[in-house]
């Protein structure tokens, strides 16, 4: 058996495979408040799992954040009380075994990638947009992650041919300003629109469609902003695909708009990179988590 664990600031999934890839299990739970209750409601549910399931096995996370190679610590997760604690060791000691861990856009990425819209393609980028912003790498079904760990991780890098009116950006959790993820993320687009203190931007493509003039101005710059950020992927990495996950995926607009308005800003005489929506949809992240140790 597979196991899979997708930690999220709301909620934590759970996924069980067996050898044949086949789904036996799947179970959500509210992230709880504090790491030491949420390393313990992660163990609850490999326990949870593995007695329905009759059967142990490896257990694999995505996270909001990485592992640092130097120290061992959990860094840069939005999640910030995961920051600074030793969160493999500590559930590996709660559940008896060793475990993998890698940040959440990488399972996209492999999750996509293995069986997903990215199948079939020699480099996959993979992007989520939603509470954060971030990306993931697979080239010939390999997880690019990179000596530092940071491979991917463009939602902490800074709006590309920024505007006057754009500079410095909005100021990041990180430290920084302007940072993707002010922009990009679902948080980012619905103070855009609304102001301070909007978090929510999943109703504004019906705002949008009834005539709300406001929520159409917000998805443009919106839809705008992602492609230049994407056109800087393309001039960078040139992946054969681009799949988008996250909440803010679902909206269907970009995959009209955003390779138009990204072709621009490609180094080159033609943009025909593929944008597509990641056909696990949220799910994408725990499948590839349960992946984790199908790779050396």
């Amino acid at each position: 058996m597979k196991f899979g664990i997708d930690l999220g600031g709301t909620k934590i999934e759970i996924v069980a495979l067996d050898d044949a890839g086949t789904v036996r299990l799947r179970r959500r739970v509210a992230t709880p408040p504090g790491y030491r209750a949420t390393v313990e409601a992660m163990a609850g549910l490999v326990r949870e799992a593995e007695g329905e399931t009759g059967a142990r096995g490896t257990v694999g996370v995505g996270i909001p954040g990485s592992l640092s190679p130097v120290t061992g610590l959990m860094r840069n997760a939005n999640s910030q009380a995961l920051n600074g604690q030793p969160l493999d060791r500590d559930l590996a000691a709660a559940i008896g075994r060793a475990v993998r861990i890698t940040n959440d856009a990488n399972c996209l990425a492999m999750s996509e990638a293995a069986d997903g819209a990215g199948a079939g393609y020699r480099t996959v980028f993979a992007v989520i947009i939603g509470t954060g912003c971030g990306g993931g790498i697979v080239s010939s079904g390999r997880l690019l992650d990179g000596p530092n760990g940071t491979a991917g991780e463009w939602g902490h890098t800074p709006l590309p041919w920024m505007r006057p009116e754009e500079f410095p950006g909005p100021r990041c959790w990180c430290g920084r300003h302007g940072c993707l993820e002010t922009f990009l993320s679902g948080p980012g687009l619905a103070a855009d629109c609304d102001g301070p203190g909007a978090r929510d931007a999943g109703g504004l493509p019906a705002r949008a469609a009834a005539g709300d003039a406001k929520a159409d101005a917000a998805l443009a710059r919106h839809a705008d902003r992602l492609a230049r950020a994407l056109g800087m992927i393309a001039n960078i990495l040139d992946p054969d695909v681009i799949v988008l996950g996250g909440g803010l995926s679902n909206m269907q607009h970009l995959y009209a708009e955003v390779p138009r308005l990204m072709a621009p800003h490609v180094f080159g005489d033609v943009a025909r990179t593929p944008i597509v929506r990641a056909k696990h949809g949220d799910s994408s992240g725990v499948f590839g988590a349960a992946r984790l140790w199908d790779v050396p």
